[in-house]
């Protein structure tokens, strides 16, 4: 090994351009097969490095920190970090970083487009023409709520859910209801023609209702069954915020027993395992933790996140200065 080089770890299988890349300033461990490794299995690959650069798929708490005591920074090519203890990283001085802004429009994008398939019974009527079904046009054939005119509700206002405020009011003419922790500033409520109103006025308002609201303790089920039960039977719920915001046991029941219309998610809890019952659905869109996977947006975060990590190890132009930090009170030149 070049001890002039810090060692490195890339978690799962990157561009490899990228690793090469990194290659450039540091002794590189990678893992070209993309196993997930277990808690112990990443321990053992993570002893003696400095930077761990991972996915949302390693979990970085406590115990990881404690037994990799040489490790200085945790750079994760996603934006959600729901996955790291960056409080336990802070105690300890590790610099942990993700790659916010690089995804928004590619996932409201599919953000919409999952609403949109799931408002027009898109699955639904496909696996019905699959299995040969389709024998003859009727009138009241898959019928559905339309989009354009409708009212979105958006739970959670950040980046993405302004991104499909945008497409749905300009593109589609709705009206727009959302609820977030802060109000948006005046000049970009009035922009999106939005309303800001509680949890039970959007619930009850939203004839398609979109959740991009991070994912913590806070948030956990923050739809259940006392949430969809406050919906309307016409409505649609998608998901594209993390698993553990929507619980899917109560999903499944709400679509079975139609108290909603229907439903579309691309995240899960327990992913990627699936609850059984979503399974059993008709009138559900599942796709498997996609909507961020456009080429020019993955290598987009796949270049963000080694840019963090050369940065956070003190290498480059701009060491000690990663782009998208986390927790920057505890930026230091390593």
């Amino acid at each position: 090994m070049n001890k002039l080089r810090l060692p490195v770890l890339v978690a799962r299988a990157v561009f490899p351009a990228v690793v090469e890349r990194l290659r450039t300033h540091f002794d590189v461990d990678d893992n070209p097969e993309d196993r997930v490794w277990t808690k112990p299995e990443l321990i053992a690959r993570l002893q003696g490095k400095a930077g761990a650069y991972i996915t949302g798929s390693e979990r970085i708490d406590a115990a990881v920190l404690a037994a990799c005591p040489e490790l200085r920074a945790v750079c994760s090519m996603a934006a959600g970090y729901n996955n790291i203890d960056v409080e336990a990283c802070t105690a300890r001085g590790v610099v942990v970083t993700n790659t916010p802004d690089v995804v928004t429009e590619t996932t409201a994008d599919f953000g919409f487009a999952l609403m949109m398939a799931a408002a027009r019974r898109m699955t639904e009527s496909e696996h019905y023409l699959r299995r040969g079904d389709w024998k003859k046009w009727h009138y009241d054939q898959f019928m559905s709520g339309d989009v354009h005119g409708a009212t979105l509700g958006i739970l959670g206002m950040g980046r993405i859910g302004q991104a499909i405020a945008r497409r749905g009011v300009h593109g589609f003419g709705m009206k727009l209801v959302y609820h977030n922790r802060s109000r948006l500033a005046g000049d970009i409520e009035r922009g999106l023609h939005a309303r800001y109103v509680d949890k039970a006025t959007l619930l009850r308002e939203a004839d398609h209702l979109v959740l991009v609201l991070p994912y913590s303790s806070a948030s956990h089920h923050a739809i259940g069954a006392a949430e969809l039960a406050q919906m309307k039977p016409s409505a649609t719920l998608t998901n594209i915020a993390r698993g553990g915001v929507v619980d899917d046991a109560a999903l499944a029941v709400a679509l079975k027993e139609r108290r909603i219309a229907a439903a579309a998610l691309d995240v899960y809890e327990g992913e990627p395992k699936l609850h059984a019952g979503l399974l059993e659905v008709p009138n559900v869109v599942l796709t498997p933790h996609i909507a961020s996977a456009s080429l020019a947006t993955r290598r987009a975060m796949a270049e963000l996140a080694a840019d963090n990590l050369i940065a956070a190890l003190g290498q480059g132009p701009e060491a000690g200065r990663p782009p998208t930090p986390v927790n920057p009170q505890v930026l230091r030149v390593v």
